[in-house]
């Protein structure tokens, strides 16, 4: 028997739909029955490709004394953090005030009457152990504490609140102003020493971080760090470590270990999509390795290959668990990408097995579980022997070489996983819904990566993606969030229009002779304006309008996560879209945004580098005016505070114009003058 999730789109949510919990969908029905049981509401939220999330669902969520308590005594509440990111950001930032930390699954008790938090925790064995309490225990007690801790209850849900309104509030803090050159060099040292290498735990790609890190090496700053070689590591780290697919291309969400070596093995488009453009910008910045360009590529084709709807769009992401027979009653993590030493002798001839020894890790006794995640020894170009060593790798996985699979259909849930005829190893599950923030991200690496490589599919790949949301995402000329199967839902969040606008600026900046691109940003940004732009306070809120009336706190998204803060991205997409359209308006927005988040930046510059780079944006814009040839020879380069306009009206005896925010330089007569005003230009703050 199913319960009510068993008719939601999300993938998430359908896991939990033969739970005997009586799960409930984030609904004013859900509200209001809880409000009139007076039950406190259980909210736990998570998404597809979450370990810990699978795994509680398997144990606890599936214990028949468990369900019976919550049933009994809570309102149960199922959300994809993936549908509502604003419902995520408010209840994770009130778990990490009540532990100290954060994570999913989220599980967090809230009063119905008001929604306000009073516990809140991760994930929760059904007995007590790994120094945490058996779950039906910690249900058991504070169903004891709603009920006769009454006043207590009311003070420690208005400390919450009150944190979390003055959270979203941001006082002004002017008691330290850094003029704008030293408060760049602050968070530039900032977020070079967040990704310098560390010698114990998790590795996470952490691009926000490295885009700035990156930005900040041409103001030539004085440092603790070596900023190229910290920011080319990171590189490195990226494209030899364990983290990439060596095999099939596509990068993995973090690794478990300071070494770059053993993923968490789920593969999740917004970190793809942010790493192409990284490796592509350092690239264009004169680090040249082999190992990038390899990197994308393959990354390139995984996305092609297996997370490219029929339609254009890109699915979300791919488990890290799979299947290591149709009979197996659980996953594995990942089963689908590692290799026995054995099976990898067997495999090869005694040359191809020498020489993948000598390049990467592949060992007796591996380094997961007895068995081998493949990591790069070194860089450089890897040989043919070895090319031919790793297809024969992949024709094991899929069961046919890369040059014959144009296109690997996706297992949706476990059973079509279980179910399907696989050539080669049981697929991953595939989370095939479309995200317009997540798609954008991969967009605008598709987009950046074609100009810097001159790779026509690139950009082929990215508009299409584009087109599809410019054509489908709009419902009564509202943008929406979501694309399930062609059916879009749920209000565009502010990083839907924030990343989108910026993949529309990516596009047009690739081919600046497609003027579309910018009339559609033009066209977005007008309605991300009207619905979510903070009159009271500057910058954008998470969530329009007419949309956020179930929410405790409005919010103004500006730290930095795994993906770019919304109001970081929106400022520098403001300062772009003033130098080319010529409309001061956006300038001022841009003023008006940097002026409310300052106090952060001054007293926490390790929370939000995107903030630091649309400071950098704001600062150093430059316009480059010239021909389409000119222009063309230009985007390869790195030039991360320009802007390309192609204009055929030109001074006599002049080759392009530069011009700094409101005023132009002297016509530039050559190539060497272009230049040398472009660079002078980009590290005036």
């Amino acid at each position: 028997m199913t319960n009510r999730l068993a008719e939601a789109k999300s993938l998430y949510l359908r896991k939990h739909a033969e739970n005997p919990i009586d799960w409930w969908p984030w609904c004013d029905e859900a509200l209001a029955t809880a409000r009139a049981q007076n039950k406190p509401i259980f909210l736990s939220i998570g998404y597809s490709s979450c370990h810990w999330c699978t795994v509680m669902e398997g144990e606890a969520f599936s214990d028949i004394a468990i369900a019976d308590y919550m049933n009994a005594n809570y309102l149960p509440i199922k959300v994809d953090r993936e549908e509502r990111p604003d419902l995520d950001s408010i209840y994770m930032q009130a778990l990490q005030m009540m532990s100290g930390q954060g994570g999913w699954p989220l599980n967090i008790f809230l009063s119905p009457e008001d929604l306000v938090p009073f516990y809140a925790g991760t994930y929760f064995p059904v007995d007590p152990r790994y120094g945490r309490p058996g779950f039906l225990q910690v249900l058991q007690a504070l169903r004891r504490y709603y009920d006769t801790e009454k006043a207590e209850l009311q003070q420690r849900k208005a400390l919450i609140i009150e944190s979390l309104l003055t959270s979203a509030v941001l006082q002004d803090g002017t008691t330290t102003e850094l003029e704008d050159r030293e408060l760049l060099h602050q968070g530039w040292e900032t977020s070079t020493g967040v990704i310098t290498r560390n010698q114990s735990g998790n590795s996470f790609p952490m691009i926000p971080y490295t885009e700035l890190a990156l930005r900040g090496t041409r103001f030539n700053f004085e440092s603790r760090y070596d900023g190229k070689q910290v920011c080319t590591q990171r590189g490195l780290d990226l494209a030899l470590g364990g983290i990439y697919d060596h095999v099939a291309g596509g990068f993995h969400r973090y690794t478990v270990d300071p070494t770059w070596t053993v993923p968490h093995f789920e593969k999740m488009l917004y970190d793809n999509g942010q790493i192409v453009e990284y490796l592509g910008n350092l690239w264009s910045a004169g680090v040249q390795e082999p190992a990038f360009e390899r990197a994308i590529a393959g990354t390139v084709q995984w996305l092609k290959r297996e997370m490219t709807a029929p339609e254009g769009y890109f699915y979300a992401s791919q488990d890290a668990d799979s299947f290591t027979e149709s009979t197996a009653v659980e996953p594995e993590e990942g089963a689908f990408y590692v290799w026995s030493y054995s099976e990898v002798q067997q495999l090869l001839t005694p040359e191809e097995f020498t020489e993948l020894q000598e390049e990467f890790t592949v060992t007796p006794n591996g380094n997961f579980e007895g068995r081998n995640v493949l990591q790069r020894r070194n860089s450089g170009k890897l040989s043919a022997t070895l090319e031919m060593a790793l297809s024969k790798l992949f024709i094991v996985r899929y069961g046919v070489s890369s040059e014959s699979l144009e296109t690997f259909p996706p297992a949706r849930n476990n059973q079509e996983a279980k179910s399907t005829n696989w050539p080669g190893r049981i697929s991953s599950v595939t989370d095939t819904k479309m995200i317009v923030a997540w798609n954008s991200l991969m967009i605008s690496g598709l987009a950046r990566a074609a100009g810097v490589f001159q790779e026509p599919l690139y950009l082929e790949l990215a508009a299409r993606a584009a087109n599809f949301i410019l054509e489908n995402q709009f419902v009564n000329g509202r943008f929406q969030r979501l694309n399930y199967q062609g059916e879009p839902t749920v209000l565009a969040q502010s990083e839907d229009y924030a990343l989108f606008i910026k993949a529309l600026l990516d596009l047009q900046a690739s081919n600046p002779e497609h003027q579309r691109w910018l009339e559609k940003a033009i066209a977005i940004q007008d309605e991300f304006n009207e619905f979510l732009w903070s009159v009271e306070l500057g910058g954008y809120n998470n969530t329009s309008s007419d949309f956020s009336q179930d929410l405790i706190v409005r919010e103004r998204s500006y730290t930095d996560n795994a993906t770019p803060s919304a109001n970081g991205i929106a400022i520098a997409n403001l300062v772009r879209l003033a130098l080319l359209t010529d409309n001061l308006d956006y300038l001022d927005l841009a003023e008006l945004g940097l002026k409310a988040f300052k106090s952060v930046m001054h007293r926490s510059p390790q929370a939000c580098p995107s903030l630091f780079t649309a400071l950098d944006w704001y600062r150093n814009s430059t316009l480059i005016r010239s021909t389409t040839e000119q222009i063309n020879s230009l985007i390869p380069k790195f030039l991360p505070a320009a802007v390309f306009a192609i204009t055929s009206d030109l001074p006599e005896g002049s080759i392009g114009l530069v011009c700094q925010g409101l005023k132009c330089l002297a016509p530039a007569e050559n190539v060497e003058h272009l230049l040398q005003q472009v660079e002078k230009s980009q590290v005036r703050a």
